[in-house]
């Protein structure tokens, strides 16, 4: 395994990352412990999670994963030897089951910490991120800004108070250290703003999703990455499991896609095409069409850590296989052809 270091901390985690939201939905509580002892035994230190998971939401297993991720600490008494990230549900209105607020403010925030400590079986989460943001932006498949006349006063108030809530958790220890996830550039930067001038604990990670078929962190949030020293951490590198080409003729039979139709942000037909090219490319260099996909996101020097999800022992085994496979310049330069031909399909 290899490892990157969480911005400006000391902390190491490895640079592929076991992502959870299968657990408590597509997978069982007995199933989650496998796939965290594989992981652990192979290398991977760093677990990612939320207060909102399993996917999809619903009332009836929100939680869960946080539950499984817990026992299993309890049972293994391992909590030093693996970095845990969390995250505070955003405003959306199907998850009022959650809270009644789902407001990113000092109220909330302490509310879902203290649901999240308690979940987790710990008194600590290594890295605690913001899951969307409260303003209206492009995220979640949003490809353009849409302008909508918010207030920005009503904005700001919001993400100074709520970075002034994660700030005081961190003194208190209960979060050691602040990322970011599904925002933007100004958002970043603006956040960066507000440490420098309260001398804030500076956030660390910024999770956007990335992939073959999604590129746009590299448009203008790479370059926050290398000059302010926030990693990426990548979700949906296999873009719900379309790069693995497992979907190109037909949805296997209780695959993601083929149960719910929320997910077919990566399933439409530009997609398809442009997973076709990739699985060729694949085979014409006889690699896995995952490890091609894998492989690419591990390679980015923006990347800390890339955040891959599995249902079976089979596909994390593969998945974790990704980091030992290095893409020669050759490939690399083919994968820009096809990129060039068909952007971003899938935002």
């Amino acid at each position: 395994m290899k490892y990157s270091t969480l911005g400006n901390t000391d902390i190491k985690v490895s640079k592929i990352c076991l992502g959870t939201m299968t657990f408590g939905e597509q997978n069982t509580e007995k199933e989650a412990h496998e796939q965290l002892d594989y992981a652990l035994d192979n290398g991977i230190n760093f677990i990612d999670t939320a207060e909102m998971y399993p996917v999809p939401p619903n009332s009836k297993t929100q939680g869960l994963t946080e539950k499984f991720i817990g026992s299993w600490l309890k049972k293994n008494k391992n909590r030093d030897r693996v970095i845990i990230a969390s995250k505070v549900t955003g405003p959306a209105v199907d998850f009022s089951y959650i809270r009644e607020s789902l407001c990113i403010d000092k109220k909330n925030i302490e509310k879902a910490i203290s649901g999240n400590l308690k979940r987790l079986n710990t008194d600590y989460i290594d890295l605690y991120q913001i899951h969307w943001p409260q303003r209206q932006t492009n995220y979640f498949g949003q490809l353009n800004y849409v302008y909508s006349k918010q207030n920005i006063n009503m904005i700001l108030d919001n993400i100074n108070e709520s970075y002034e809530t994660l700030n005081d958790l961190v003194k208190a220890g209960k979060i050691r250290t602040l990322g970011l996830s599904n925002d933007t550039s100004w958002g970043v930067m603006k956040f960066l703003e507000i440490s420098k001038q309260k001398s804030f604990h500076k956030i660390v990670t910024v999770q956007n999703p990335y992939s073959l078929l999604n590129r746009l962190y590299e448009i203008n949030m790479a370059e926050i990455s290398e000059i302010e020293n926030i990693g990426l951490l990548a979700y949906s590198p296999l873009g719900f499991g379309m790069l693995t080409g497992k979907y190109i003729s037909k949805s296997p039979k209780n695959s993601r896609l083929s149960i719910w139709n929320r997910f077919n942000r990566y399933s439409n037909n530009n997609s398809k095409k442009a997973t076709v090219k990739y699985v060729e490319l694949a085979k014409k260099y006889n690699i896995s069409p995952t490890h091609l996909a894998l492989s690419f996101v591990n390679q980015q020097p923006f990347v800390t850590s890339n955040i891959i999800g599995a249902t079976k022992l089979t596909q994390l085994k593969e998945n974790i296989e990704s980091i030992n496979i290095k893409l020669n310049e050759e490939i690399l330069t083919e994968i820009e052809n096809i990129h060039i031909s068909q952007p971003n399909p899938a935002p």
